[in-house]
């Protein structure tokens, strides 16, 4: 079942500009850019790195060209959007900010397929290693979720996990076909999910 929520073109414009490094990608091409504009991108990279509610349940992506920033991905939170904007606004060379950045709906159903995902991603004997902390870190997440609702884990997770409208969608970067294929087992798993999208890409060796 194709997934209506996240729209072909956008699926396709994502698996092709994912050059990533945990997750966030600079979609404009080294032989384009200056060495001043190589520097601005580096910044603008930091800088989303950086922002304190970028978690496993957003992903960003951004382009440089001629001083303007476009940034796309989608947010769980929606201050993560105007964050996102403020941090790459302050970045020397940055002239203008295109924010495209989708911020996901409220859900409890949405909430319930994210959290099952993450642990059944993150605690799979095989792709705990992708975890930091590994698996146990990962149980200590969701048990702090439990307490503390509405929160998401923070930190370098390689595979993200965006859900809307009960579809889910993996973006990121994994190691192997393998792990990619297993990702993708492990998200089909979780009741109540119509459409599972795997868009992780597999480094380059």
């Amino acid at each position: 079942m194709k997934n209506s929520a996240f729209p072909s073109a956008t699926t396709a414009k994502f698996a092709a500009i994912l050059t990533i490094a945990f997750a966030v990608s600079s979609i404009t091409t080294p032989h384009a850019q200056s060495l001043a504009a190589k520097e601005t991108t580096s910044m603008v990279q930091r800088s989303l790195l950086r922002l304190p509610y970028y978690g496993v349940f957003d992903f960003l992506v951004f382009g440089v060209e001629h001083g303007v920033v476009r940034l796309g991905g989608y947010a769980y939170r929606a201050n993560l959007k105007s964050d996102a904007v403020a941090a790459v606004k302050r970045v020397a060379g940055v002239d203008e900010v295109a924010n495209k950045i989708e911020v996901l709906p409220a859900s409890q159903q949405d909430d319930r397929i994210r959290w099952s995902t993450f642990y059944n991603i993150y605690t799979d004997d095989f792709l705990s290693r992708y975890a930091p902390g590994g698996a146990l870190s990962v149980r200590y997440e969701a048990l702090s979720f439990a307490r503390f609702p509405g929160m998401q884990p923070f930190g370098t997770y390689p595979i993200h996990i965006v859900v809307k409208d009960a579809r889910t969608m993996l973006l990121g970067i994994v190691h192997n076909d393998s792990d990619k294929t297993l990702a993708g087992v492990r998200a089909r798993e979780i009741p109540a999910v119509l459409s599972v999208e795997n868009e992780l890409v597999v480094a380059k060796k």
